[in-house]
């Protein structure tokens, strides 16, 4: 355990993970919600990319991303739902933003999108292995 004594105010220590959690929420609850209200046409755009029983899928990912997002907010069991989000994010980066062997301008963009979610997953991170922080459902670091 370090004792040394923190450049960082007491304040932030207690304010930071709230507001790293909203801004991490504010990702995945509207997008969850809109996988809800477009059904139909995100579950056409996963058939699409090849994926099997979208249908399926799309119900995983709207709980994934929905139900996560509000754990994550409340801090409510926050590190595992850190967890499951950043590992579900590994796959849907590799499937929907493949840049590799695309046109010039596609990967431009495609390769900040991957490496969008590669940041995202690293907020994810820790928030897994640091817990919700003080302000928190969770009220402390493992919560």
């Amino acid at each position: 355990m370090n004792n040394s004594p923190s450049l960082v105010p007491d304040a932030v220590q207690q304010i930071a993970p709230l507001f790293g959690r909203i801004l991490i929420a504010a990702i995945f609850i509207p997008a969850g919600f809109s996988k809800i209200t477009g059904f139909a046409g995100v579950s056409g755009y996963m058939a699409a990319k090849g994926l099997p029983m979208p249908d399926l899928l799309l119900v995983l990912t709207i709980i994934i991303e929905l139900g996560g997002g509000i754990m994550i907010l409340i801090g409510w069991r926050a590190t595992e739902a850190a967890l499951v989000i950043a590992l579900f994010l590994v796959p849907v980066t590799i499937i929907f933003h493949g840049f590799w062997g695309l046109e010039e301008i596609q990967k431009e963009v495609q390769m900040r999108m991957f490496m969008k979610n590669v940041g995202i997953m690293g907020g994810l991170l820790c928030i897994a292995g640091l817990g919700s922080g003080p302000l928190s459902l969770g009220g402390n670091k493992t919560g």
